[in-house]
Protein backbone atom coordinates (compact mmCIF):
# COMPACT_ATOMS: atom_id res chain seq x y z
CA UNK A 1 0.00 0.00 0.00
CA UNK A 2 1.34 3.43 -0.99
CA UNK A 3 0.90 6.79 0.76
CA UNK A 4 -1.19 8.02 -2.18
CA UNK A 5 -4.94 7.42 -2.08
CA UNK A 6 -5.12 8.45 -5.74
CA UNK A 7 -2.38 8.43 -8.37
CA UNK A 8 -3.05 9.84 -11.85
CA UNK A 9 -0.47 9.53 -14.63
CA UNK A 10 -0.67 10.81 -18.21
CA UNK A 11 -4.46 10.99 -18.12
CA UNK A 12 -6.23 12.19 -21.27
CA UNK A 13 -9.97 12.18 -21.83
CA UNK A 14 -12.15 12.75 -24.86
CA UNK A 15 -15.86 13.29 -25.46
CA UNK A 16 -17.67 12.45 -28.66
CA UNK A 17 -16.48 10.61 -31.74
CA UNK A 18 -15.34 11.36 -35.26
CA UNK A 19 -15.43 15.03 -36.25
CA UNK A 20 -17.21 15.83 -32.97
CA UNK A 21 -14.47 14.29 -30.81
CA UNK A 22 -13.13 16.84 -28.34
CA UNK A 23 -10.32 16.46 -25.84
CA UNK A 24 -11.33 17.48 -22.31
CA UNK A 25 -8.20 16.56 -20.31
CA UNK A 26 -4.56 16.73 -21.39
CA UNK A 27 -1.76 14.72 -19.72
CA UNK A 28 -3.00 15.07 -16.14
CA UNK A 29 -0.48 13.98 -13.50
CA UNK A 30 -1.58 14.14 -9.88
CA UNK A 31 -1.06 12.31 -6.60
CA UNK A 32 -3.45 12.77 -3.69
CA UNK A 33 -2.14 11.84 -0.24
CA UNK A 34 -4.22 9.72 2.10
CA UNK A 35 -6.09 11.79 4.67
CA UNK A 36 -5.65 15.06 2.78
CA UNK A 37 -8.14 17.65 1.57
CA UNK A 38 -7.44 18.54 -2.07
CA UNK A 39 -9.37 21.29 -3.83
CA UNK A 40 -9.80 21.43 -7.62
CA UNK A 41 -10.43 24.94 -8.95
CA UNK A 42 -10.75 26.59 -12.33
CA UNK A 43 -13.29 28.24 -14.62
CA UNK A 44 -16.34 26.44 -15.96
CA UNK A 45 -15.34 23.94 -18.64
CA UNK A 46 -11.79 23.57 -17.34
CA UNK A 47 -12.16 19.82 -16.72
CA UNK A 48 -12.56 19.78 -12.92
CA UNK A 49 -15.71 17.67 -12.79
CA UNK A 50 -14.49 15.38 -15.59
CA UNK A 51 -11.33 14.67 -13.60
CA UNK A 52 -13.34 14.12 -10.42
CA UNK A 53 -15.65 11.60 -12.09
CA UNK A 54 -12.75 9.71 -13.66
CA UNK A 55 -11.03 9.39 -10.29
CA UNK A 56 -14.33 8.41 -8.70
CA UNK A 57 -15.10 5.49 -11.06
CA UNK A 58 -18.05 7.35 -12.59
CA UNK A 59 -16.42 7.45 -16.04
CA UNK A 60 -14.25 4.85 -17.74
CA UNK A 61 -10.52 5.58 -18.02
CA UNK A 62 -9.48 5.19 -21.69
CA UNK A 63 -6.04 6.82 -21.84
CA UNK A 64 -3.45 7.10 -19.09
CA UNK A 65 -3.48 5.63 -15.60
CA UNK A 66 -5.67 6.20 -12.56
CA UNK A 67 -4.86 4.18 -9.43
CA UNK A 68 -7.49 4.45 -6.73
CA UNK A 69 -6.70 2.90 -3.34
CA UNK A 70 -3.96 0.85 -5.05
CA UNK A 71 -6.35 -0.44 -7.73
CA UNK A 72 -5.62 0.44 -11.36
CA UNK A 73 -8.80 1.61 -13.12
CA UNK A 74 -7.43 1.55 -16.67
CA UNK A 75 -8.86 -1.36 -18.62
CA UNK A 76 -10.41 -2.74 -15.41
CA UNK A 77 -13.12 -5.39 -15.58
CA UNK A 78 -16.75 -4.42 -15.01
CA UNK A 79 -16.78 -5.50 -11.38
CA UNK A 80 -13.84 -3.33 -10.30
CA UNK A 81 -15.51 0.12 -10.50
CA UNK A 82 -18.60 -1.25 -8.76
CA UNK A 83 -16.51 -2.67 -5.91
CA UNK A 84 -14.48 0.54 -5.65
CA UNK A 85 -17.55 2.78 -5.47
CA UNK A 86 -18.60 0.95 -2.30
CA UNK A 87 -15.51 2.48 -0.65
CA UNK A 88 -16.29 6.00 -1.80
CA UNK A 89 -18.61 8.82 -0.77
CA UNK A 90 -20.09 11.21 -3.33
CA UNK A 91 -21.50 14.69 -2.75
CA UNK A 92 -22.87 16.65 -5.70
CA UNK A 93 -24.34 20.12 -6.04
CA UNK A 94 -27.66 18.49 -6.96
CA UNK A 95 -28.36 16.70 -3.69
CA UNK A 96 -30.23 13.78 -5.35
CA UNK A 97 -32.31 12.97 -2.28
CA UNK A 98 -35.38 10.74 -2.50
CA UNK A 99 -38.34 13.06 -2.03
CA UNK A 100 -40.51 10.36 -0.45
CA UNK A 101 -37.94 9.54 2.28
CA UNK A 102 -37.22 11.53 5.42
CA UNK A 103 -33.79 12.99 6.14
CA UNK A 104 -33.04 10.00 8.39
CA UNK A 105 -34.24 7.48 5.78
CA UNK A 106 -32.14 9.12 3.05
CA UNK A 107 -29.02 8.77 5.20
CA UNK A 108 -29.85 5.19 6.24
CA UNK A 109 -30.11 4.38 2.53
CA UNK A 110 -26.44 5.34 2.20
CA UNK A 111 -25.58 2.47 4.54
CA UNK A 112 -27.98 0.02 2.93
CA UNK A 113 -26.63 0.65 -0.57
CA UNK A 114 -23.07 0.03 0.59
CA UNK A 115 -24.01 -2.93 2.78
CA UNK A 116 -22.03 -1.40 5.63
CA UNK A 117 -22.41 -1.97 9.36
CA UNK A 118 -25.03 -3.68 11.51
CA UNK A 119 -28.54 -2.99 10.12
CA UNK A 120 -29.80 -2.70 13.68
CA UNK A 121 -27.54 0.33 14.17
CA UNK A 122 -28.20 2.09 10.86
CA UNK A 123 -30.68 4.54 12.37
CA UNK A 124 -28.31 5.40 15.21
CA UNK A 125 -25.49 6.07 12.74
CA UNK A 126 -27.75 8.20 10.53
CA UNK A 127 -28.96 10.26 13.48
CA UNK A 128 -25.38 10.83 14.61
CA UNK A 129 -24.28 12.15 11.21
CA UNK A 130 -27.34 14.36 10.85
CA UNK A 131 -26.63 15.80 14.28
CA UNK A 132 -23.02 16.50 13.22
CA UNK A 133 -24.22 18.55 10.25
CA UNK A 134 -26.71 20.45 12.41
CA UNK A 135 -29.91 18.63 11.45
CA UNK A 136 -30.61 16.64 14.60
CA UNK A 137 -33.91 18.54 14.86
CA UNK A 138 -34.96 17.67 11.28
CA UNK A 139 -34.60 13.87 11.29
CA UNK A 140 -38.16 13.14 10.20
CA UNK A 141 -38.54 15.97 7.69
CA UNK A 142 -39.07 15.21 4.01
CA UNK A 143 -36.72 17.00 1.55
CA UNK A 144 -39.61 19.15 0.33
CA UNK A 145 -39.88 20.63 3.83
CA UNK A 146 -36.17 21.46 4.06
CA UNK A 147 -34.30 24.45 2.66
CA UNK A 148 -31.77 23.99 -0.14
CA UNK A 149 -28.91 24.23 2.33
CA UNK A 150 -30.51 21.70 4.66
CA UNK A 151 -31.03 19.26 1.80
CA UNK A 152 -27.36 19.61 0.90
CA UNK A 153 -26.40 18.84 4.49
CA UNK A 154 -28.51 15.67 4.35
CA UNK A 155 -26.61 14.70 1.21
CA UNK A 156 -23.32 15.30 3.02
CA UNK A 157 -24.44 13.11 5.93
CA UNK A 158 -25.52 10.37 3.50
CA UNK A 159 -22.09 10.40 1.82
CA UNK A 160 -20.22 10.21 5.13
CA UNK A 161 -22.31 7.71 7.06
CA UNK A 162 -20.64 4.64 5.50
CA UNK A 163 -17.15 5.83 6.56
CA UNK A 164 -15.79 6.02 2.99
CA UNK A 165 -12.07 5.86 2.29
CA UNK A 166 -12.38 8.77 -0.17
CA UNK A 167 -14.96 11.55 -0.48
CA UNK A 168 -15.51 13.08 -3.92
CA UNK A 169 -17.42 16.36 -3.65
CA UNK A 170 -18.56 18.59 -6.52
CA UNK A 171 -19.45 22.07 -5.27
CA UNK A 172 -20.65 20.74 -1.88
CA UNK A 173 -20.86 24.20 -0.28
CA UNK A 174 -22.60 26.02 -3.14
CA UNK A 175 -26.03 25.87 -1.46
CA UNK A 176 -24.70 26.51 2.05
CA UNK A 177 -24.26 29.75 3.93
CA UNK A 178 -20.79 30.68 5.14
CA UNK A 179 -21.14 29.11 8.59
CA UNK A 180 -22.61 25.83 7.31
CA UNK A 181 -20.14 25.63 4.43
CA UNK A 182 -17.11 26.11 6.65
CA UNK A 183 -18.47 23.60 9.17
CA UNK A 184 -18.85 20.99 6.42
CA UNK A 185 -15.29 21.48 5.18
CA UNK A 186 -13.93 21.33 8.73
CA UNK A 187 -15.77 18.03 9.12
CA UNK A 188 -13.98 16.69 6.03
CA UNK A 189 -10.69 17.85 7.54
CA UNK A 190 -11.44 16.16 10.85
CA UNK A 191 -12.30 12.89 9.10
CA UNK A 192 -8.92 13.07 7.42
CA UNK A 193 -7.18 13.56 10.75
CA UNK A 194 -9.13 10.98 12.75
CA UNK A 195 -9.93 8.30 10.16
CA UNK A 196 -7.52 9.00 7.32
CA UNK A 197 -10.39 9.84 4.98
CA UNK A 198 -9.23 11.54 1.78
CA UNK A 199 -11.34 14.35 0.29
CA UNK A 200 -11.17 15.70 -3.26
CA UNK A 201 -13.43 18.69 -3.76
CA UNK A 202 -14.38 20.79 -6.78
CA UNK A 203 -15.27 24.33 -5.77
CA UNK A 204 -15.44 27.96 -6.82
CA UNK A 205 -15.70 29.00 -3.16
CA UNK A 206 -12.57 30.95 -2.12
CA UNK A 207 -13.63 30.89 1.55
CA UNK A 208 -12.46 27.30 2.02
CA UNK A 209 -9.00 27.53 0.48
CA UNK A 210 -7.31 28.20 3.82
CA UNK A 211 -8.51 24.78 5.02
CA UNK A 212 -7.13 22.85 2.04
CA UNK A 213 -3.88 20.91 2.13
CA UNK A 214 -3.59 21.41 -1.60
CA UNK A 215 -5.19 23.56 -4.31
CA UNK A 216 -4.94 22.35 -7.91
CA UNK A 217 -6.07 24.76 -10.63
CA UNK A 218 -7.17 23.60 -14.08
CA UNK A 219 -7.66 25.59 -17.26
CA UNK A 220 -8.70 24.17 -20.63
CA UNK A 221 -8.17 20.62 -19.43
CA UNK A 222 -4.65 21.15 -18.07
CA UNK A 223 -3.22 21.62 -14.58
CA UNK A 224 -1.80 25.15 -14.56
CA UNK A 225 -1.08 25.53 -10.83
CA UNK A 226 -0.52 23.14 -7.93
CA UNK A 227 -0.17 24.64 -4.48
CA UNK A 228 0.69 22.06 -1.81
CA UNK A 229 1.52 22.18 1.88
CA UNK A 230 -1.32 24.54 2.76
CA UNK A 231 -3.13 24.91 6.07
CA UNK A 232 -3.61 21.84 8.26
CA UNK A 233 -6.09 23.58 10.54
CA UNK A 234 -9.44 21.95 11.13
CA UNK A 235 -11.00 23.72 14.12
CA UNK A 236 -13.78 21.20 14.77
CA UNK A 237 -14.47 20.21 18.33
CA UNK A 238 -16.66 17.14 17.89
CA UNK A 239 -15.31 13.87 16.53
CA UNK A 240 -17.61 11.84 14.26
Amino acid sequence: MTDAAISVRGLDHFFGAGDARKQALFDINLEVARGSLTVLMGPSGSGKTTLLTLMGCLREVHSGSVRLLDQDLFDADEATPIDMRRRLGFIFQAHNLHDSLTARQNVVMGLQVHGRGDPARHVQAADHLLDLVGLGHRLDYLPGNLSGGQRQRVAIARALVSNPDIIFADEPTAALDKVSGMAAVRLFKELGRVRGTTTVMVTHDPRILDLANRVVTLEDGRIVEDRSGLSHRCGITRSP
